[in-house]
């Protein structure tokens, strides 16, 4: 039987097969080392604009719209109709107050201020508040018997007359010391004549409120020492009750601005104290 095919025939397909597999590895490294991997280089662009545009949609004829500036929250603390004015005390060198706030009452002198509002005068049956230029009246009304209501009203800071400037007050200088002698304390004058001087320093050193028996004041309390005052070296602490000074009781706003206004005359003072349930004194020296 004769072979399929001729032994010279195999030879040239070997051939053709191998001269095939040469032009592929040959292809192959033209791939590798010379084409790009993916696609054909282009060139980079630079500097190219947007193929997008603002493009303005309503009619030319109409404004644009405008926004309304929002107004900034009032940084100024609660009302005026907070307050509720209880009592007063007015002379021509002093004011005070005492109104309630929050369901606390709190006493207060001419230019301190609470709740925002600062204390410039009073009159016969209002006292004069102001605040970010505003001055406000709050009244006092006691009448058929009922409880005292607050009124305000807003009224129009009068513009300043030009008057003679007083002279200054001479200043007095706080140098003076308390001495603890056991039984008694002995303040030096300086001090007494520096507070009569500088009423606003006592409301920063010993804070008082009315303190009532019933419907009546029988007495202030105080409401917080500072730490290191000389309020705190006389022994006075939080929540005792001042009763009387010198026998005389403290019922009352004149009574207590009586006192004050003679304090710098007086040389031994006795202060009637109620410190929880027991009542004591307390023995001062002012020389």
């Amino acid at each position: 039987m004769k072979p399929p095919f001729k032994p010279q025939h195999f030879k040239a397909f070997i051939a053709v097969l191998i001269l095939l597999l040469v032009v592929k590895i040959l292809w192959f490294a033209v791939q590798v080392l010379w084409l790009p991997k993916s696609g054909i280089d282009q060139p980079k662009e630079q500097n190219g604009k947007a193929l997008y545009y603002r493009v303005k949609l309503a009619p030319n004829d109409l404004p644009p719209p405008r926004r309304t500036p929002t107004k900034p929250a009032n940084s100024q603390r609660g009302s005026i109709n907070q307050l509720k004015l209880l009592a007063l005390y007015n002379a021509k060198d002093i004011t005070v107050v005492t109104v309630t706030y929050q369901g606390r009452s709190k006493v207060l002198a001419r230019g301190e201020n609470i709740n925002g509002f600062v204390l410039k005068g009073a009159g016969m049956n209002y006292a004069v508040f102001a605040r970010g230029g505003q001055r406000y009246k709050l009244y006092l009304d006691k009448t058929k018997g009922q409880a005292p209501v607050s009124v305000v009203q807003p009224s129009k800071p009068k513009p300043a007359a030009k008057k003679p400037q007083p002279k200054k007050p001479k200043t007095v200088s706080k140098n003076g010391e308390i001495k603890d002698l056991g039984d008694r304390k002995v303040i030096d004058r300086s001090l007494v004549d520096y507070y009569k001087k500088n009423y606003d320093e006592i409301g920063r050193n010993i804070g008082v409120a009315e303190s009532k028996s019933g419907k009546g004041l029988n007495g202030f309390q105080i409401t917080f020492v500072r730490r290191g005052s000389d309020f705190a070296k006389l022994g006075l602490r939080r929540n005792d009750v001042i009763k009387a000074i010198n026998g005389q009781p403290i019922n009352s706003y004149k009574a207590a601005m009586d006192l004050y206004r003679r304090i710098d005359t007086i040389d031994n003072m006795t202060f009637t104290i109620e410190r929880g349930n027991k009542e004591m004194e307390l023995e001062y020296e002012v020389n």
